[in-house]
């Protein structure tokens, strides 16, 4: 029996955590981007929007042409590290709008080698434990894109370029630390190709279908709440009565709160199964989305502790997500599904970015979030089927 280092798993979530860090970085220095460069209102929407869609096209590039089954994993997370720091310290190389968003692409473009990968890392290492171990992963994730907006809270005397340069160092430095310190596991194993023409029939399996379309009003709701948390907080700030608030430190807090829900979820998922651990979440984020405008009106320390509850549950079903895709998919058609389901999910997100960026002139900011109770109400009215089934979800390598 082989035996693991008990470096592993701590050095996996360090680097996940770093390496995570750029998919922020643009959001968390923003209001200074707009002065430097005379953005509209809607850059918000825009720069998280190129994000996303750059982590699609990454995915896909990286399924089509497989890449971390031509290559050691753990050298593509270092090479996907160090060109997404590269990129990401385009925010200060550059300017204008379109050089802007170009950037922001290409980071999320190498995102698709950072995130995923080190997932695959640790289904080197792990087997029968590895549902914990992606709780520990994923919340790692989550803390990695809340990180600009700590740099930028603890340090809000700081040039905007230093946030942006310090997140590309860590980042790089991410990279570095898996590549020495990780070797490739013995559970490691050869992705199955990804197919193109799989999308109709992997979406012919009922229990794919019930996690899938889950996980697509998860996502609905996700990315657009962590975008429009900061104008959120800014606006709650500037209510007749003002309340002085460090924006970015808050924002900070309440993205990372959900790393608690991930690695809490992942230990309730072995007795209570994915599925339900992944409804019970999906179901109070959506109650937050529909409760979010009668709080604020309340005070400073309810409206705070609702969020951060929020920030627990909006995210802590990601793991199990991820988990139940796996092992609802059909088995000879599992990477294709996976790529699919995720192109699809952060497509989605694109979406809800995008109506939020075009309402928010239009909307006033406590009825905003009302726009993402839809995707937790179709994620749970999907996920119905699977409770019975007591579904715990495997890991989506092994």
């Amino acid at each position: 029996m082989t035996r693991r280092p008990a470096r592993i798993l701590p050095v996996i979530v360090l680097s996940q955590l770093a390496g995570t860090s750029l998919w922020f970085a643009g959001n968390a220095v923003l209001p200074d981007l707009q002065n430097r460069l005379g953005l509209p209102d809607q850059a918000l929407g825009h720069i998280t929007a190129a994000v996303q869609l750059g982590f699609i096209a990454g995915t896909l590039a990286f399924a089509v042409l497989a890449v971390s089954d031509r290559y050691s994993p753990r050298a593509t997370f270092l090479a996907c590290s160090l060109l997404g720091a590269s990129c990401n310290a385009g925010l200060y190389l550059w300017s204008g709008e379109i050089p802007l968003l170009l950037t922001r692409f290409a980071t999320g473009f190498f995102l698709a080698g950072i995130y995923p990968i080190g997932m695959k890392i640790a289904s080197g290492w792990y087997r029968s434990d590895l549902g914990k171990a992606l709780g520990f992963l994923v919340g790692a994730a989550v803390l990695g894109t809340a990180l600009p907006h700590l740099i930028k809270g603890l340090g809000q005397t700081l040039p905007w370029e230093i946030v942006v340069l310090s997140v590309s160092l860590i980042a790089a430095l991410g990279g570095v630390i898996m590549y020495v310190f990780v070797p490739d596991g013995p559970f490691l194993v050869a992705g199955s190709r990804f197919h193109p023409g799989a999308m109709l029939a992997v979406f012919r399996s009922a229990r794919f279908r019930a996690s899938a379309f889950g996980y697509f009003g998860h996502m609905w709701e996700l990315y657009a709440f962590w975008a429009f948390l900061p104008p959120a907080l800014a606006a709650y700030a500037s209510r007749p009565e003002p309340v002085d608030l460090n924006l970015s430190l808050l924002s900070f807090a309440v993205i990372a709160a959900g790393a608690i829900g991930c690695v809490v979820g992942g230990y309730l998922s072995v007795s209570l199964g994915s599925a339900r651990v992944a409804f019970a979440q999906l179901a109070a984020s959506g109650l937050c989305c529909l409760a979010s405008p009668l709080l604020f009106n309340a005070t400073p320390a309810l409206f705070i502790g609702f969020l951060l509850f929020w920030g627990i549950v909006v995210a802590g079903d990601s793991p199990q997500f991820s988990a139940l895709n796996a092992s609802s998919a059909p088995r000879e058609q599992v990477g294709s599904a996976l790529t699919i389901a995720n192109c699809i999910g952060f497509g989605i997100s694109i979406v809800s970015i995008q109506l939020l960026n075009l309402t928010a002139s239009l909307v006033p900011t406590p009825y905003l979030f009302l726009m993402l109770a839809p995707g937790p109400v179709v994620g749970i009215l999907a996920l119905r089927p699977l409770l019975a089934r007591n579904l715990v979800g495997k890991s989506p390598w092994g």
